[in-house]
């Protein structure tokens, strides 16, 4: 007996610290040391604190709502810098290590990085403003500590820049790689550089295939940074003498947890590391900081909150009395009743429901996660004096199925007596089976099982058939009808553009759906059911036929049509569908230009609603056609953005959803009635957050292409690091921690992403398009970026002119010039402005909000000029920014444009992210001319000069796509990513000409994601890609150039491009060959 009660307190004990240590774990991110080694500051709860080393004492610096970290000592100690996100986005600050109230630095809408506090007073910081044009890295930068205007400090793009203690040194990094790829190896990866201020010279200090980055110097000879070279970041050091650098060596040597984070001051280094800060001193063993904080929260840990909007999901009641909605995860039931405001809450937990399905009247179906997994539960009222939910204040949820897969997606059968749903493991199945009043399920069955779940599932009105759109192995959707009886299944679409959406008509006439098989977009098109009815002229629907019966009296009719209106719901008339090629009776209803979606036909068969763009407002709006293609009406205006379009059971309206609120639309003039509601419930953030992470981590299981999971223990790492996850004490860590996380896995196409909850001032610059510099006679005008404010004739400045006044305020040593353009967009600033020759002037200049258009055709500019010049205009130049329509536009418009009169042509991927238009450019790039052509009045004598126009041919009028046969050649780089490196592998596999350049990123897979509880969103990639010629994995397997070469990181700023020159090169000696 005794030893079962220590057993049980043992237990208990291991309960009780599995449940505590999320509380005991001070995630406390990004620490800095001191110059006297005996204090550290750092982040936690989104503000900045310091701690004592020998009084062992924490002190709360900062206490806003804004997220602020990444503390840096000035080189005296009495100082600190930190970024905040006190306007909107991350800013550069000061404060003194006693407290006080920061001093804000930088005044910019672009985030700035803090990296630095040179000896010299310079704060560094990395950002993006009138520099970096195309680049994945960032501008450096550098503002004085006393305040002022910042400016570049280095001609090239980089980034976590750290200044040597003699000024004599830059290490920075370059490579665009996320951090959290901590096995990642490969051309994108991140390498540390130094640059020497006095002789402009760069080198390069790592040289591998893993990253390398967060430089720091530990003295005027010896750099520190973390590397993955081992598996794990650990710290190395590098030895810098003169001209001799040595070889990289470990400082640390971690096997299992790496070091996320780090500082150095003299013999001492603070890391971060598994969550926890440790301290290690004259290369003693490393001891952890034991930072003990008890503080109180930044945000409420449980808020209640009343919701009058953010319905994400609704569905009516049979008898169309309640409508039962979904609110953050949670389910509400109310009446349909515009009057009526209140919505009992069916969930009251931080769990997921979601999927709404009426059994009965009375009986609510929804999938829950309550339990662990995702199970099918029912609502009912526990007052047997008051089915009606809305009615009853008291509830009572059944769990209706308890297996180890996860069900999902249900669809309760018109008559109320069969059910389809979704069971997930490895494969998906979509289970049919018999329910009963009380939500008792038997009888399952199978019908589809395999890789892709078929969507848009719809019961026929009889309750015998389902519709539904599944795709293949080439990813071609199609529309199938299945008699669940049998499980038969007939594809009613049968072409190789996408089919989906469909919908039945209630008179049994017609399935509906939507298809992608003409026009570039989504059309409404049907199919008829019945061969007889397919055969009907328009005018034997209007007239009918010689040998019909003799037409009804009036009251003979009147009572039929009565008695129809009578019939119960059971009643339903069976459907025929004459099935021998069917695909024979398609009509296409609509070919609106843009997508139609939210297909829905009336009860009667005749008219058909969708949403379509507006042609006149942003968003879409909802329209009517009869089913022949007449009489279209644009029921509503100014584009509402109608969605989750529903029937309503009792009439021949519709309802949906618009700005999180359900509107009821009649459907002959369009108008909308609001149906309020109020739905109160209690969000406990930290449960909730739970919950975040599990189904975030669910997603991924279900869902990542490779089962295997790179050969990483998915759950392990579950186990992992959910209780760092649970310890971090804001959002924005805890989003960390997932996607540190998520990296384990070395994949690309993934992270968690979110919103914040601070509530902060957001300000926005307005962009000039000049860059400046400071000087003693005010800011010098170094660079004009064209067509920019800066560059228009009313408001024309300069390069060399200094800037004197914004304003009417001048522009002294402190001041900081960005600040006068904060929410000036569009607004007129005056500026007074001094010339070379000494003259002075006043222009008024309105600033833009964007510049990112220009600086990118000002990249494009320089390598037009850049190819006229290297191959004395014999060739044209395309760069591709991104594989989307209008990227591919602008290509086919350049075919034409650069290419016109030219020998052949560069093609230019690098630094393009990807999309998914490779495919039509290999159909441009592809053609092969097969026949040329001499119209009247080209040639005198046909016989004797028709060989002179062997290189024309009608391209324009015989092909859909723009055509390109003369040489070409392609470039590419690691930051040539997804798609671009698709297109690089396809232009070098398929033999269309030579690739130069740099190794692509190797980050293809097809991505998709999933929304999660409180509104943030998981990317995962779902399916791989294979070279065919080779069957490499594009994932982790670059596009190999067939000339590799490298651009030196000042190639821009001595106007060259070493890359570009080469692909020249290599091409005329092609076409001169």
């Amino acid at each position: 007996m005794k030893k079962l009660i220590q057993l049980y307190l043992l237990c208990l004990l291991c309960l009780f610290s599995s449940m505590s240590l999320a509380q005991d774990l001070v995630l406390a991110r990004t620490p800095a040391l001191n110059p006297n080694e005996n204090e550290i500051a750092f982040s936690y709860q989104g503000d900045i604190w310091t701690y004592d080393l020998q009084k062992l004492r924490a002190n709360r610096l900062t206490i806003h709502e804004a997220y602020e970290s990444n503390p840096v000592y000035s080189p005296d100690g009495n100082n600190i810098a930190f970024n905040g996100n006190r306007f909107g986005n991350n800013d550069v600050f000061t404060i003194s290590r006693e407290g006080g109230f920061p001093k804000r630095l930088t005044y910019h809408s672009t985030a700035d990085k803090l990296t630095d506090w040179s000896h010299e007073g310079q704060l560094i910081f990395e950002t993006n403003r009138t520099y970096r044009q195309i680049e994945w890295d960032k501008e450096i930068y550098q503002v004085s500590a006393d305040g002022g205007t910042p400016f570049r400090i280095l001609d090239a793009v980089g980034k976590m820049a750290s200044i040597s203690p003699d000024g004599k040194y830059m290490a920075f990094v370059k490579g665009a790689c996320r951090i959290e790829r901590e096995a990642y190896n490969g051309p994108a990866d991140m390498e540390i550089w130094l640059y020497e201020f006095a002789s402009k010279k760069f080198s390069r200090l790592s040289n591998n295939e893993v990253n390398d980055y967060l430089p720091k110097w530990k003295s005027n000879s010896e750099l520190l940074f973390l590397s993955s070279v081992n598996g794990k970041y650990n710290i190395q050091s590098i030895k810098i003498e003169g001209s001799e650098i040595s070889k990289p060596t470990s400082i640390t040597s971690f096997s299992d947890d790496g070091v996320n984070f780090f500082d150095v001051q003299g013999s001492s280094i603070v890391m971060e590391r598994a969550g926890k800060l440790f301290l290690q001193k004259n290369n003693e063993p490393l001891q952890e900081i034991d930072l003990n904080i008890k503080a109180d929260y930044r945000f409420d840990p449980k808020e209640k909150k009343s919701y009058s909007n953010n319905l994400s999901a609704y569905n009516i009641s049979p008898n169309a009395k309640n409508v039962a909605m979904v609110i953050r995860g949670e389910v509400f039931v109310k009446p349909l009743d515009k009057e009526k405001r209140r919505a009992h809450n069916l969930s009251n937990h931080p769990y997921r429901d979601y999927d709404l399905s009426w059994l009965n009247d009375s009986s609510l179906l929804f999938i829950s996660d309550r339990d662990g997994q995702y199970d099918i539960y029912m609502a009912t009222s526990a007052d047997p004096k008051k089915s009606d939910l809305s009615a009853s204040l008291r509830h009572k949820l059944t769990r209706i199925t308890n297996s180890p897969e996860n069900e999902g997606d249900l669809y309760v059968s018109p008559d109320g007596k069969k059910i389809l749903f979704k069971r997930t493991s490895s494969t998906t199945e979509l289970i049919l089976a018999n329910i009963n009043s009380k939500g008792k399920i038997s009888g399952e069955k199978t019908l589809l099982k395999g890789w892709d779940a078929p969507n848009g599932i719809k019961w026929s009105p009889d309750s015998r058939y389902i519709a539904y759109s599944q795709s293949d192995l080439t990813f071609n959707n199609e529309v199938y009808i299945m008699d669940v009886s049998s499980g038969e299944a007939h594809n009613i679409s049968m072409h190789p553009k996408s089919d989906y959406g469909p919908f039945w008509s209630e008179d049994g006439s017609k399935l509906g759906f939507l298809s992608q098989r003409n026009n570039g977009d989504s059309d409404v098109w049907f199919v008829w059911l019945q061969k007889e009815e397919w055969q009907k002229t328009k005018e034997d629907r209007e007239d009918g036929f010689y040998f019909e019966e003799e037409e009804e009296n009036s009251d003979s009719k009147k009572d039929k049509k009565d008695k129809k209106k009578s019939k119960k719901k059971d009643s339903v008339d069976p459907i025929q569908i004459d099935f021998e090629e069917i695909h024979h009776r398609l009509d296409q209803v609509t070919s609106l230009p843009g997508d139609e979606r939210q297909l829905i036909i009336s009860k009667d068969g005749e008219t058909f609603y969708f949403t379509a763009s507006s042609n006149v407002s942003r968003g879409s709006d909802l329209y009517s056609i009869k089913f022949d293609g007449t009489e279209i009406k644009q029921l509503s205006k100014g584009g509402k953005s109608p969605r989750g379009l529903q029937l309503d059971p009792k009439s021949d309206d519709l309802y949906a959803l618009r700005m999180g609120k359900l509107n009821k639309v009649g459907t002959k003039k369009g108008d909308f009635t609001a149906f309020p509601h109020s739905a109160k419930m209690t969000i406990d953030h930290n449960q909730e957050r739970e919950e975040v992470f599990e189904e975030g981590w669910m997603a991924i299981k279900n869902g990542f292409y490779d089962p295997n999971f790179h050969g990483q223990d998915w759950k392990a790492l579950h186990d992992k690091y959910k209780p760092l996850a649970m310890a971090a004490s804001t959002d924005q860590d805890f989003r960390y921690i997932f996607n540190l996380m998520l990296g384990q896995l070395n994949a690309s196409h993934m992270g968690m992403y979110g919103s914040n909850p601070e509530n902060t001032i957001k300000e926005r610059t307005g962009r000039l398009g000049i860059e400046v510099k400071p000087s003693k006679k005010g800011l010098v005008v170094n660079h004009v970026v064209m067509n920019s404010p800066a560059d228009r004739s009313q408001s024309k400045i300069n390069i060399g002119d200094i800037i004197l006044e914004v304003n009417g305020e001048q522009m002294g040593e402190n001041s900081n010039f960005y600040e006068f353009f904060q929410d000036e967009s569009n607004n007129e600033v005056l500026m007074k402005l001094k010339s070379k020759d000494g003259s002075e002037r006043e222009i008024a200049i309105r600033p833009s909000r964007s510049l990112g258009n220009l600086l990118y055709e000002e990249w494009v500019r320089e390598r037009k000029r850049l190819v006229e010049e290297y191959s004395g205009g014999r060739l044209g130049y395309i760069h591709i920014q991104g594989m989307n329509f209008p990227s591919f536009e602008r290509f086919e418009r350049e075919l034409t444009a650069s290419g016109l009169g030219k020998e052949g042509i560069v093609i230019d991927v690098r630094f393009n992210g990807g999309g998914w238009t490779t495919d039509y450019l290999m159909a441009v790039l592809n053609v092969k001319q097969h026949a040329y052509t001499v119209p009247r009045g080209a040639a005198e004598n046909l016989e004797k000069e028709n060989e002179k126009f062997k290189e024309y041919y009608p391209y324009s009028e015989r092909l859909p796509l723009a055509s390109w046969t003369k040489p070409s050649i392609a470039m590419c780089n690691e930051s040539s990513y997804s798609n671009a490196e698709i297109f690089s592998h396809a232009y070098k596999s398929l033999g269309i000409g030579s690739l130069v350049g740099m190794p692509t990123f190797g980050a293809v897979i097809s991505t998709g994601g999933k929304g999660l509880l409180d509104g943030s969103f998981i990317r995962m990639p779902f399916r791989a890609w294979y070279v065919k010629s080779s069957g490499m994995n594009m994932e982790n397997g670059p596009a190999v150039p067939d000339v590799v070469l490298e651009n030196a990181p000042d190639d821009r700023a001595n106007e060259k491009d070493s890359q570009l020159k080469k692909a020249v090169e290599v091409l005329l000696q092609q076409i001169d060959n």
